[in-house]
């Protein structure tokens, strides 16, 4: 079942439809209280939400879902015409795993919504992956340093766990940028390398594990593991 909680109706019926007639079972809602009076029922198994709402904003409704235990891992798509830079980090880091600016086609829609269910699916084994002194474990969204655990914003963790999957491995920025946050910025957005500064200082000595190598990308040292 896949949630869409937008107020243009014809944006919305066009999405349920589509949804419906694509393989999956959609549900749509033009308003959050409506949209949360059925989250009371039952959950689905996807959201696809817009920003711009009446009564509360989608920005702080992903935040709630985030802060609640039963809600944190429930895949959200972002649906918006707020398509900046700026706003695409605020949505990605307020915990979003997709963000699609419209206008939008119905295909693409469709083909992100399959691949967020695949990466999404149930059965994820509780592999550790570790470096100098890391433990990530990303069925459990888990990180210690140094046995100590580690707070993480939603982008940060998947960068932490891109990186640390493949020891040794460099990742051009454009790599770094399009597997963690699905898609390129622009050539002068000093989005990634604030996220790498940002965790390194959260990690404290282990987060030297991150290295950077200079006009390529980013890696984790292969002779910490």
């Amino acid at each position: 079942m896949i949630y869409v909680l937008e107020d243009d109706n014809s944006i919305r019926e066009l999405v349920v439809y589509t949804l419906n007639h694509s393989g999956h079972e959609a549900q749509g809602f033009g308003l959050p209280s409506q949209f949360w009076a059925q989250m009371a029922k039952a959950a689905p198994d996807l959201l696809l939400l817009d920003i711009m709402l009446p009564e509360q904003d989608g920005i702080e409704i992903l935040k709630q879902l985030r802060a609640e235990p039963a809600t944190r891992k429930l895949p959200v798509i972002m649906l918006t015409a707020k398509g900046s830079e700026y706003d695409r980090v605020l949505g990605l880091d307020s915990g979003a795993d997709d963000y699609i600016p419209k206008p939008f086609g119905m295909m693409e829609l469709v083909a992100r919504v399959n691949a967020l269910l695949r990466r999404t699916a149930p059965g994820e084994q509780a592999v550790e992956y570790k470096a100098a002194g890391l433990t990530v474990c990303p069925a459990r969204h888990q990180v210690l340093a140094n046995g100590k655990p580690v707070t993480l914003t939603h982008k940060e963790f998947e960068l932490l766990s891109l990186l640390i999957q493949s020891p040794g491995i460099v990742f051009t920025r454009e790599q770094l940028l399009r597997e963690v946050w699905g898609y390129t910025f622009d050539a002068e957005s000093r989005t990634l390398d604030v996220h790498v500064r940002t965790l390194r200082q959260k990690l404290g000595e282990c987060g030297s594990c991150i290295e950077t190598v200079r006009g390529s990308g980013y890696r984790i040292r292969e002779n910490d593991q």
